[in-house]
């Protein structure tokens, strides 16, 4: 039994040795004993860290009831009680720090209770040792997989569920010293611990609920994300800065990096943590009982078209689905045509609409695709007249894909009906502004050498517009301007239109016939060609399917040709009728 100042190098080895020779021979109960024998406290407060690894060794080799485990749990809280908190404080974390793969929970599980004892002792930077316990716990958490499907969440296999929560208690006193500190003084005196509070929400907000499922699930009691979630939220509401994070976009006071890839990356991570935030709140209406209601729809809008870009940004079901939703939420609370087209005038009003596009075209999730085409309608649907005329002339240059060109021009007709049928007068889908965009609408990318099939759902959403605008504009009317038009439509687009219509039908009646021959020359229906898509061969196809997808392609030439005849016809039969009129 020695005094401190009098302990050596070897007496730590020695002592480490010792403790851990009793755990793995089975004799805890003893070193419990000798643990909470008095007279060895001065060497317990200064050696007893040591044990921490080879005591959480053995407690994971204990089954659950097993008596040695309970002795074991009962070494490391009284370890927590009586050894050096500085010395034992770095042991708990390094142990935290060197697990790894399925026990990282379990470890973290077992020594938040000890570590947050330890925290409670620290009188010198107790704000830095409580952030740096937070970083390093979600560090560690970070790799592991978010269940996601109801099934994941419910056997919870890594126990990362189980272990975010606890992580919640382990924060609890200190968030309540934080607010006690507001209540004393107004404002809080410890702004470090504060920050370092601000720093884990800000960690959790982007793992794990970013990529978790947080919808309510059936036959799920407490959903535990959704749980997390909301003690995410009150903590930051009882430290007094949710609404900033959502209004103001809180510039954090963390580390200022001279690396410019390190600082892109903090801003990159604080975007997706704020999107988080503003998803929990406005799309699952989290904590959004503290929210004063005086924000209007638009401005609420406004606030997150920033998020939901960050969101849409990504490629992740769980995250882009946030997206979508966040974005419709905001939409749906707005009235049809309440949107002011200055709003078009923010970059994110116009970046947004065109990742819904990318979205609906490249996005290999049908649902995703589906979901996104709405979100586009609602979202038009809530401009007034000038800002749907902006949006959709802005979509129509920049969405290079025939089948959202189609539905684009498919909402100018719509306009344009309006436009027709109301009494008030419409100046943007009438008039001079209208011929402006119909110059967009009735033209052919490469003249008549365009690609019809390619290009055939932009065709017929054209022909049908100009079909619909030529039976309700009368000529002597021509609300629209069309009539006046019709020397340069004819040239840009119906002319063209017809050459490139006779061409393509010419060019695949001989496929067509070339292959018929050659098939009969094989004698066998069965001879294939390889086709080669981005450069990765396609499943062969016999002359037979060949045959089919040339006639499919004739098919959709003559449908192009029966309504271009129709729309030539009523041209004809109405300037004739005019002509005669005047004569």
């Amino acid at each position: 039994i020695l005094e401190e100042a009098d302990f050596k190098g070897e007496d730590f080895n020695l002592f480490q040795v010792a403790g851990q020779k009793c755990l793995e021979d089975g004799h805890a109960a003893q070193l419990l004993e000798i643990i909470q024998n008095e007279k060895n406290k001065v060497i317990i407060k200064n050696m007893g860290w040591n044990l921490i690894s080879p005591l959480v060794r053995c407690i994971f080799m204990y089954k659950q009831e097993d008596d040695k485990r309970e002795q074991c749990l009962r070494i490391l809280d009284q370890l927590a009680q009586l050894c050096n908190p500085k010395e034992l404080f770095l042991g708990l974390l390094e142990q935290i720090e060197q697990t790894s793969g399925e026990q990282v929970c379990q470890t973290v599980m077992l020594l938040l209770q000890p570590l947050q004892t330890v925290l409670l002792k620290l009188q010198n930077k107790k704000a830095y040792s409580v952030g740096l316990s937070l970083a390093v716990i979600m560090n560690q958490l970070t790799p592991l997989p978010v269940p996601y499907t109801k099934q994941q969440i419910q056997e919870d296999k890594l126990g990362l569920c189980q272990c975010c929560n606890a992580v919640l208690d382990f924060a609890k006193p200190f968030v309540n010293e934080v607010v006690k500190n507001i209540e004393k003084s107004s404002e809080c005196n410890d702004m470090e611990l504060k920050e370092e509070l601000i720093k884990f929400c800000m960690k959790s907000l982007k793992y794990p609920l970013l990529t978790a499922q947080l919808e309510q699930l059936e036959g799920i009691e407490e959903h535990p994300f959704r749980h997390f979630a909301t003690e995410i939220i009150d903590i930051l509401w009882n430290i007094g800065e949710l609404i900033p994070l959502v209004f103001v976009h809180h510039k954090s006071k963390g580390p200022q990096w001279e690396d410019q890839e390190f600082a892109d990356i903090e801003r990159k991570n604080s975007a997706e943590s704020l999107a988080c935030l503003s998803y929990l709140i406005f799309a699952q209406h989290l904590g959004v009982e503290c929210f004063p209601v005086v924000f209007s729809p638009s401005y609420l809008l406004l606030c997150n078209m920033t998020h939901i870009e960050v969101l849409l940004k990504r490629t992740e079901e769980s995250v882009l689905s946030k997206g979508l939703d966040l974005f419709e939420s905001c939409l749906l609370r707005m009235e049809d045509n309440s949107l002011l087209h200055h709003y078009l005038e923010f970059r994110n009003f116009i970046n947004v609409p065109q990742d819904l596009v990318k979205i609906m075209t490249l996005c290999p999730m049908e649902h995703m695709g589906k979901k996104s085409l709405n979100i586009l309608q609602l979202f038009i649907n809530k401009f007034d007249t000038e800002g749907k005329y902006t949006l959709l002339r802005c979509l129509l240059k920049t969405s290079n894909h025939a089948g959202v060109e189609g539905y684009i021009i498919k909402n100018i007709k719509d306009q344009i009906h309006l436009a027709l049928t109301k009494e008030y007068d419409n100046i943007w889908f009438t008039g001079h502004h209208l011929i402006s965009l119909l110059d967009l609408v009735l033209s052919l990318p490469e003249g008549a050498e365009t690609d019809l099939l390619q290009n055939s759902d932009r065709i017929m959403a054209s022909l049908n517009l100009l079909r619909y605008v030529v039976i309700k504009d009368c000529e002597s009317d021509n609300q629209t301007g069309v009539w006046t038009t019709l020397g340069k439509i004819e040239q840009n687009f119906l002319k063209p239109l017809r050459v490139g219509l006779n061409m393509s039908k010419a060019h695949y009646e001989a496929e067509i016939k070339n292959k018929k021959e050659n098939r009969k020359e094989a004698h066998s229906s069965n001879t294939v060609c390889s086709v080669t898509v981005s450069g990765e061969k396609m499943p062969a196809m016999t002359t037979g399917m060949q045959l089919q997808v040339l006639h499919s392609a004739l098919f959709t030439f003559d449908l192009i040709e029966s309504v271009l005849a129709r729309v030539e016809e009523l041209i004809e039969v109405k300037t004739k009728t005019v002509m005669d009129e005047n004569s």
